[in-house]
């Protein structure tokens, strides 16, 4: 299986690669406009010079079964519609686009050539949390918060909250059919966010505060007089009277850890047995983080 991976970042570097490199039967392809980048990625993975590539064209001329889009987030629209319309199964990491109208027709092309498109939405697959879709969640707070990183609102709640968004929206127990949005938003930047949603029997409260003092990411679902938490996705501890704490493994990888490894599996095996992935129910989430972006510029105005 030919698999391309467009973009050699940091997420791509430590997440990404090394899932890819090692799995049987993956030929894996490179590609970065920065040869230098190119040169030294591919070394470290043994990737043969054939096997490298400086533009999309080469890539795509290569006749890949899948790829993996990490390219910043601006450019996500132009990579993804031409391998879509090359015919190439993609995984785009999140978000599709910025814009809602960009990320809507993605997804409407990906329909039309009937083509798969996977969002990299990782904590669905973290064990951690996946753990937490079978407890009781009449009440769900997560936490994701960060060190001096107040920001433009729409680039915060699309590369970063949209975790919190999709997190939330795969843990509610029902349909929402409330929506409200709290933020402080200083001299153009986005200090702090809350959004709460709530359906019939259930609250889920999302929070990131970018001058929090602390970089952290906190998980917790309670109902029936029990609570489940998980801490930087890594500790469970479960809260029925005393506190249970189980760890994460110490040869865990951080990929399997953070649901990176699992997501990638998946949409490879999707790709190897002709499965045609949908990419509706992230649409969802984008169109939610859309609605918070509007509400924060609404207060802002």
């Amino acid at each position: 299986m030919k698999v391309g991976c467009i973009g050699l970042g940091d997420i791509a570097q430590k997440a990404y690669l090394p899932v890819l490199a090692c799995r049987p039967g993956v030929e894996l392809h490179l590609q970065t406009r920065t040869p230098a980048t190119l040169d030294r990625v591919a070394e470290g993975l043994h990737v043969p010079p054939e096997r490298r590539h400086t533009t999309l064209d080469s890539l795509i001329a290569a006749d890949l079964d899948a790829a993996f889009v990490h390219a910043p987030t601006l450019v996500h629209p132009e990579i993804v519609t031409r391998l879509l319309e090359a015919g190439v199964p993609t995984y785009v990491d999140k978000p599709l686009a910025y814009e809602i109208d960009d990320s809507a027709r993605l997804v409407a092309l990906a329909e039309e050539r009937g083509v798969s498109l996977a969002v990299g939405f990782n904590r669905r697959h973290a064990p951690g949390y996946t753990q937490c879709s079978d407890h009781p969640r009449e009440l769900i707070l997560m936490q994701k918060n960060r060190i001096g990183l107040p920001e433009e609102p729409r680039a915060m709640i699309l590369d970063d909250f949209i975790h919190v968004v999709d997190t939330l929206r795969f843990l509610v127990p029902g349909e929402i059919d409330d929506v409200t949005v709290r933020a402080r938003v200083q001299d153009g930047l986005l200090h702090h966010l809350v959004l709460q949603l709530a359906g019939d029997g259930f609250t889920a409260l999302g929070v990131m505060n970018r001058l929090s003092g602390s970089a952290e990411e906190i998980l917790e679902v309670s109902g029936q007089d029990t609570k489940r938490q998980v801490i930087n996705l890594a500790e469970v501890v479960d809260h029925k009277g005393q506190p249970t704490v189980r760890r994460r493994g110490d040869w865990v990888p951080v990929a399997r850890q953070r649901g990176i490894e699992q997501a990638v599996l998946a949409f490879l095996d999707a790709v190897r047995t002709g499965k045609v992935l949908s990419s509706r129910d992230a649409l969802e989430t984008h169109e939610l983080c859309e609605r918070v972006v509007r509400a924060v510029q609404e207060r802002t105005a």
